[in-house]
């Protein structure tokens, strides 16, 4: 008898929401309009969806007095802050694309990420933990000091009119966001809602940037339809109502914040929880017990730290119920102990990538703890999924290969780059996701491993081509391939293998230390190793996973087991 093909579709009897970001936001404050929707601690915010809503729109206005216009890209660099939530919502209501820059990027990532796309203004916090925001945009933009708010002209940056910087403090040429904030006119409020009556959901809202391995980052393009329903099913999964209230320690410039984070939380009138401008166990065990979340959100390495805290016992965690644990291969053990110590009973597991809005698979709180542990659940409804072979043919159920996706979830393709979306997504709308993964006969995904070479350090993704045509700028490093080696609390970190050019010595920190300020910290290879060659197969490819075995032998590294 024949196996069943390793296809699944998410068949669902709740219809997909057919609404812009900005409609659905309108009608979550009139429902939900005296509860809380948002709480920053570290910034003493506390506001109903009344007092969001009303905000938002101020915002929204704002940003159309400034001249910005629907399509256009403004970007936002920042730690979580109340200002990322209203930016969220009020680009969505103008129409804007918010362009999502990582907090960690420096001098040459951000540089690229804002040319790339064309972004016409940019919202950024002065600083954050060691970085001077303002001093590396000055580093790329020196005009800034010297020019008018809102007129721009920089030979690096020629889209950059407008900079937007956060906090009470002025800086030269740049506009201060509390001003954008001021109330809205009734006209400006009349011409807010008759264009929100005209944007559609199938037009772009979010650019996201992921590396890819040729190199340079690429910006995944995501539209109303593809966000705010995948943020609708995550809370589905999680069954999420009203009375739910998220804690959100993970970032807002990824999917995790403001889909799995923002979105759910919205869609089901649910309370927004920000226990501090970046993770920190501490303010996550006391955010979680003053206001008494029902659910957490994170990747496997923050709940290990907030388990391992030697004050955890004091905190009374009672009122959790779920949560999401995602970015890498959550071991079982820690699950369970997120179960019982944490008393997360419903905690769900979620696979995704950027390029699928992200989710994709999540687990059921109803799915046994085995099930949720040694897999990433089931098909999200109204979404497909196929595991092919290396000739592109469905595998039977069972057998490994790579995982496609297909549906509302998929990105309109990478920013102004038609190649790469082509190679992404093929002529029928699959998604190709360079993950390997088998289905088993009632449909649980596991992913067990990637055809590409991604690291995935403590969740975030480090490409290694990227990092590699960073190092190959340096004077005396003639060839150099990046690959990940285990580790205890990353799961995996970032080695370079060095080949120098001939007459010139060099040290691992100096290496190290060309990489910072320029490269996000934690793409700054962990290990620095000086070889003389590479093993190559007889056609001269590199042979990547040879080379970590042997580097994780040399340095003494064992392969940590996950579920």
């Amino acid at each position: 008898m024949d196996r069943q093909p390793s296809y699944v579709h998410g068949a669902s009897p709740v219809p997909l929401i057919g609404e812009t970001i900005g409609e659905h936001f309108e009608r979550a404050a009139a429902r939900f309009g005296s509860r809380e929707a948002l709480v920053v601690r570290h910034q003493n915010v506390r506001w109903s969806y009344a007092e969001l809503k009303q905000r938002v729109d101020n915002l929204a206005c704002g940003l159309r007095r400034l001249g910005l216009a629907p399509g256009e890209r403004i970007g936002i660099w920042s730690q979580n802050c109340a200002e990322w939530v209203l930016t969220q919502f009020a680009t969505a209501k103008a129409g804007l694309i918010l362009v999502n820059i990582n907090p960690a990027y420096r001098r040459a990532e951000l540089e690229y990420a804002l040319d790339k796309v064309g972004c016409k203004a940019l919202i950024l916090s002065p600083s954050f933990k060691t970085s001077d925001y303002l001093a590396i945009l000055q580093d790329v933009a020196p005009e800034i000091a010297k020019s008018t708010p809102q007129k721009l002209q920089a030979a690096k940056l020629p889209h950059l009119g407008t900079v937007i910087r956060l906090g009470a403090d002025r800086t030269p040429g740049m506009l201060n966001f509390d001003d954008l904030l001021g109330p809205a006119s009734t006209a400006e409020l009349q011409e807010l809602a008759a264009l929100g009556a005209k944007l559609q959901f199938d037009e772009p809202i979010n650019i996201q940037f992921t590396s890819g391995t040729t190199g340079s980052p690429k910006g995944a393009t995501l539209t109303h339809h593809n966000i705010l329903n995948n943020g609708f099913f995550i809370g589905e999964a999680m069954r999420f109502t009203e009375r739910d209230r998220l804690c959100i320690p993970v970032p807002l410039y990824h999917c995790f914040g403001m889909v799995l984070g923002n979105l759910a939380c919205v869609t089901h009138g649910a309370t927004m929880v920000f226990p501090d401008g970046g993770f920190d166990p501490k303010s996550v065990l006391e955010a979680v017990q003053a206001e008494r979340c029902t659910a957490l959100h994170g990747v496997p390495t923050m709940f290990i730290a907030v388990l391992d805290h030697p004050d955890f016992a004091r905190y009374d965690l009672k009122s959790l119920r779920t949560g999401i644990m995602a970015g890498s291969p959550c071991p079982i053990e820690v699950m369970k102990r997120v179960a019982d110590k944490m008393n997360m009973r419903e905690v769900t597991i979620a696979y995704g990538m950027t390029e699928t809005s992200p989710v994709s698979f999540q687990s059921s709180v109803d799915d046994p703890l085995e099930r949720r542990v040694s897999t990433v659940g089931r098909i999200q409804p109204h979404i497909e999924v196929k595991i092919v072979d290396g000739e592109g043919r469905i595998v039977p159920r069972g057998e490994k290969g790579e995982l496609l996706t297909r549906g509302y979830c998929v990105m309109l393709g990478y920013w102004n780059d038609e190649e790469k979306t082509r190679e992404a997504i093929d002529a029928a709308g699959w998604m190709h996701t360079g993950d390997l993964a088998t289905i088993d006969p009632e449909g649980y995904c596991n992913i067990v491993g990637r055809s590409k070479d991604m690291v995935i350090r403590g969740g975030e993704n480090i490409y290694p081509r990227e990092v590699e045509e960073f190092l190959y700028r340096h004077p005396k490093i003639q060839d150099v391939q990046c690959v990940g080696v285990p580790d205890d609390k990353y799961g995996e970190e970032l080695a370079a293998c060095v080949i120098l050019r001939p007459g010139v010595s060099a040290t691992e920190e100096e290496i190290r230390e060309f990489c910072r300020g320029q490269i996000a910290h934690y793409k700054i290879p962990r290990y620095v190793k000086f070889v003389q060659s590479f093993p190559m197969t007889v056609t001269g490819k590199i042979q990547k996973y040879i080379l970590r075995k042997q580097l994780a032998d040399e340095l003494g590294l064992k392969e940590q087991k996950a579920a």
